[in-house]
């Protein structure tokens, strides 16, 4: 009996000390698991040292384009169209006919007024005659007997239906105003002319309008002379600069202000597109940093920077911003933010917290 109970004690011993070989085990391959996943290694950024730069600001806007010089041209006597000479969307230079009416009734009404005037000079001169004057040197005659002299003749009233007669005969042939492209030019040949419309519209080529609005609180970001990149919505990948011309001094009852620049289209922008307007204006002396050193933590802004092998936290304000970077607000926040010479983390801060260490892999000019 005794020597049965003393196999069981001994099987029990040995059973205890298996499971506490197997427990040391266990807690040593759980350690090396811990420190195989993570392991004790730094964060790779690169980083470039703060300065003062001129930063290129860009406003963005919409609009349309308003050619700079259009005319609406139209006949100015009745008359049938006789020739047209060209069609919509032909470029034409200044003084180019481009259509005119059936001139033999206007001719013929000229030569009558002409005539008309000629009989009137005979009968001035016939009454200054009879007032006992030279007809032949008007210059020694007082000017009111001379006036007489033209009420009685009928000379200043034939002078001006001959003016008149002339005028609408030379009328009778449309004109381009400047250089430019024909537009809305729908009439035939042949039939009647109607004075009320115009026949066609020359557009100005030589220069194109950008025509848009800025909100009343981005007026001091502008002024004449900045630059401006205009892009069709019809071709986006189009660009054509110009420079701001006018500013309007009023504020409509949306808040917008109109602004309009002269915009070099190279013939294909075309009166009444809609394009959207990107207006660069260069800021001297600010602190500009990239858009990707800036990260939000709890809603703040944040920038790292880089003290001693340490991601140091630093909260921010950002003021102006491009495509790429941001200026900041100096002095917006209770210790000053950042100065200028201050190295800054670039990349590599989305995962940093206060004081991490990090390995500086590239410093950026």
């Amino acid at each position: 009996m005794i020597k049965t109970q003393n196999y069981r004690y001994l099987l029990w011993l040995a059973l205890f000390m298996l499971a506490a070989c197997s427990d040391v085990k266990k807690e040593d391959d759980s350690d090396e698991g811990v420190s195989t996943v993570l392991p004790e290694e730094k964060n790779e950024v690169t980083v470039m040292t703060l300065k003062r730069q001129s930063f290129n600001h860009e406003l963005v806007s919409n609009g349309k384009v308003v050619a700079g010089g259009m005319a609406d041209l139209r006949f100015e006597t009745s008359g049938i169209v006789a020739q047209i000479y060209v069609k919509n969307g032909d470029r034409v230079q200044k003084g180019q006919k481009l259509a005119e009416l059936d001139k033999f009734r206007l001719m013929n009404k000229t030569a009558q007024a002409k005539d008309a005037l000629e009989k009137a000079k005979l009968e001035l001169q016939d009454v200054l005659i009879g007032q006992g004057y030279a007809a032949d040197d008007t210059t020694k005659i007082p000017d009111d007997i001379i006036q007489l002299a033209k009420v009685k003749s009928g000379y200043d009233q034939t002078l001006s239906q001959y003016e008149l007669a002339k005028y609408e005969e030379e009328h009778a042939t449309l004109v381009a105003p400047f250089d430019g492209v024909v537009a809305n030019l729908f009439s035939k040949p042949y039939n009647a002319a109607n004075t009320s419309e115009a026949f066609c519209t020359v557009i100005g080529a030589q220069g194109m309008e950008a025509d848009f609005t800025v909100l009343e609180n981005e007026l001091p970001l502008i002024k004449n002379g900045d630059k401006v990149v205009v892009t069709p919505y019809s071709e986006s990948s189009a660009k054509y600069e110009g420079r701001i011309t006018e500013i309007n001094p009023l504020v409509d009852d949306k808040g917008m202000v109109r602004v309009k620049a002269l915009v070099n289209g190279q013939g294909k922008l075309f009166n009444g597109m809609n394009i959207r307007v990107y207006v660069h204006r260069s800021l001297a002396g600010q602190l500009v940093i990239p858009k990707s050193a800036l990260v939000l933590r709890s809603g703040k802004q944040v920038v790292f920077t880089l003290e001693e092998g340490r991601a140091m936290w630093n909260y921010v304000n950002t003021g102006l911003e491009n495509a790429e970077d941001y200026t900041l607000v100096e002095d917006a926040t209770p210790n000053g933010g950042l100065k200028e010479g201050d190295v800054i983390i670039v990349t590599g801060n989305v995962n940093l917290a206060h004081e991490a260490p990090v390995k500086v892999i590239e410093d950026k000019p």
